[in-house]
């Protein structure tokens, strides 16, 4: 979304136009000409504008599209494009303080598996910033300890996978027609003996090399099946992101409850895991954090929220996963962004 660069505001504009987005994200409410003429600017000293003058300064904003009037006398409340303008040119953002830095690093380095670090990153930038925690992460695909074919028709079979850790997943492979008796029970026992302890990725890697080398005792039906078999887990790892949610319940303020239908759409929204993992795909290979203002994204935008998303980076600097918050548009970007970052930052150094 493209928007006027803030120089073109006068100086006078520019400071009641921040006086009112920073009144609105403290308060949720519009904000209005005899607040505005009580109020100080950036550096302390008195606004000394009559409200007759705030009011032509309102109107200026508004005709801009940078600030609304929800009702008439009400005040004015930054649109989405006004929010975007305030992010990107004038915000001041504010460094996690030290007990917020040593909360994130406390609940992510507690003992535990990964899993538990993930859930602790969504429900910390929960905590923090009152809103929803987001975290994704590519899935960590298991290690093999024992894979088995079974028949279903004779074009399909049901392949079950057992992970080291005790964990069973199944899928349906495509079986080349026709299949001699006993392939399946062939593959099977080859994959088990030959590949264990070995992730799907490692196995394929490994199933290829024997080909290629002619060291493989398999015959090229048999080898065909196994790979089929490696390819269907491999592909749909990839198609399986963890995407953890925390702190749904901090979306329904006081403010939200007034708007009970937007509030249903977030919600609705948010159990689209799918379209989730799609929005925060796009923050994977920023440079920095990104931020989603309202209809900016497609997901959020009849709900009209904001998503802020950081990629988290390894220390050989690849992205491992993006993690964010989901809020109404009236976040505090300036706390939140640099939090968000900070978390994201941290997680990359964990699973990195």
């Amino acid at each position: 979304m493209s928007t006027l660069p803030i120089t073109e505001l006068t100086s006078r504009a520019r400071e009641i136009f921040r006086l009112v987005v920073e009144g609105y994200i403290a308060s949720g409410q519009p904000v209005g000409s005899k607040t505005l003429a009580g109020a100080r600017t950036a550096d302390g000293v008195s606004l000394n504008l009559s409200s007759a003058s705030i009011r032509s300064v309102l109107a200026d904003l508004e005709q801009l599209g940078l600030l609304a009037a929800p009702h008439t006398s009400a005040g004015r409340m930054p649109t989405e494009l006004g929010l975007r303008l305030f992010v990107d040119g004038m915000m001041q953002a504010a460094e996690p303080t030290a007990d917020e830095r040593a909360a994130i690093e406390r609940r992510l380095f507690e003992p535990g598996p990964i899993e538990h670090a993930l859930a602790a990153t969504s429900a910390v930038l929960s905590d923090l910033s009152a809103c929803a925690g987001i975290v994704m992460v590519p899935r960590i695909e298991p290690r093999l300890a024992q894979l088995s074919l079974v028949p279903l028709a004779p074009d399909r079979a049901l392949a079950v996978l057992v992970g080291e850790d005790g964990a069973i997943e199944n899928r349906i492979v495509p079986l080349p027609v026709p299949v001699r008796s006993g392939v399946l029970e062939e593959v099977s026992s080859y994959i088990t003996a030959h590949l264990a302890g070995r992730t799907l990725a490692e196995a394929a890697r490994a199933m290829q090399a024997e080909i290629v080398s002619g060291r493989s005792a398999l015959d090229a039906a048999s080898r065909d099946l196994v790979q089929r078999g490696l390819a269907v887990w491999s592909e749909d790892a990839m198609r399986r992101p963890v995407l953890i949610i925390r702190g749904q319940a901090n979306l329904l303020d006081e403010a939200a409850l007034t708007d009970l239908e937007r509030v249903r759409r977030l919600l609705d929204d948010l159990e689209d895991k799918q379209s989730v993992a799609e929005l925060l795909d796009l923050a994977r290979e920023a440079e920095s954090t990104r931020i989603f203002i309202g209809s900016e994204n497609r997901l959020f935008a009849l709900s009209g929220s904001s998503v802020i998303a950081s990629p988290c980076r390894d220390r050989e600097g690849r992205v491992v996963g993006v993690v964010g918050v989901i809020g109404p548009t009236r976040l505090n970007y300036a706390r939140v962004v640099p939090m968000v970052d900070f978390t994201a930052q941290s997680l990359g150094k964990l699973i990195g």
